[in-house]
């Protein structure tokens, strides 16, 4: 295992799953994103899928020998972090619709 790629992995998927459990159990979402966030709950889903996902990705790109199942796992991983990131997106606000006053 290359320990110099699994230790920011796992670091950066701590935090992400930190957050996530934060923002579900209290409602709580970082400062620079509370403007954005609307749904916190709904936010934190997303940061613990984000960060289940990165641990996936971890074990089968780093953990597993096979080549097939080495593949299949990581395109799975990114599968998963892919629902994460929709989650939290659908936890944020959106534009409301408004129009750029620059393109008239």
């Amino acid at each position: 295992m290359k320990i110099y790629l699994a230790l920011p992995v796992v670091l950066l998927a701590s935090l992400f799953a930190a957050s996530g459990v934060a923002a579900i159990s209290r409602g709580w979402v970082l400062p620079m994103n509370r403007r954005h966030v609307r749904l916190p709950r709904r936010y934190g889903w997303g940061q613990l899928v984000v960060a289940l996902a990165l641990c996936w990705q971890l074990v089968f790109g780093l953990a597993v020998d096979t080549f097939g199942i080495r593949q299949w796992g990581t395109l799975t991983g990114s599968g998963v972090m892919l629902v994460g990131l929709v989650l939290m997106m659908r936890g944020q606000r959106g534009t409301g619709g408004r129009k750029d006053s620059s393109t008239q």
